[in-house]
């Protein structure tokens, strides 16, 4: 195939037409093209925010009774979450508000492992959200110095054929 420049032609001389035709037409560039594990990483991600739609669901009556947690999260994630609920249960508390979240990413993917593997790094903002204490009818403070935006990991793993949150860690020391 050569490929001529344009104005190349000489006013004496026009230019002549031709007759190609492309073999095929040109792929359309699509996030598969663009990165060919975009689906498993939306995958990973969906499931990452279905565990907490459904944690906040718990959260929220301090019990995760009712929820589809266990459809997210594996028993190692949610022996971390049934301890908070523990804790807030028997301190009373409830949580109010929403849960942000920003820049949630996959940060790794290993899909030629024997099970497949990912890494999720989450910008948490708990600016939007309050504990509430229903015994004494009031909100509780943040702490002094508390940041309302912090990094929090998660590790997922494929079980069959669905993405399975294994390990969600906090990091309030790492800001975002």
């Amino acid at each position: 195939m050569t490929v001529s420049g344009c104005g190349e032609d000489t006013p004496d001389e026009p230019a002549k037409p031709t007759n190609t035709k492309p073999s095929q037409p040109a792929p359309e560039q699509t996030s598969e093209t663009a990165d060919p594990q975009a689906k498993e990483k939306d995958e990973v991600l969906r499931s990452y925010s279905g565990m907490w739609t459904e944690q906040m669901k718990a959260y929220r009556k301090a019990d995760a009774k009712g929820t589809d947690l266990e459809k997210y999260a594996t028993l190692k994630a949610l022996g971390r979450f049934e301890l908070d609920l523990a804790r807030m249960k028997k301190a009373g508390t409830v949580v109010r508000g929403e849960l942000g979240h920003e820049d949630t990413r996959v940060t790794q993917l290993d899909l030629k492992a024997k099970v497949p593997t990912a890494k999720v790094t989450d910008c948490m903002d708990i600016s939007k959200w309050q504990t509430y204490n229903t015994k004494q009818k009031k909100v509780i403070p943040f702490p002094d110095g508390q940041p309302l935006r912090y990094q929090a990991t998660a590790s997922a793993e494929r079980w069959e054929g669905r993405w399975m949150i294994t390990e969600f860690t906090t990091h309030g020391d790492k800001k975002c």
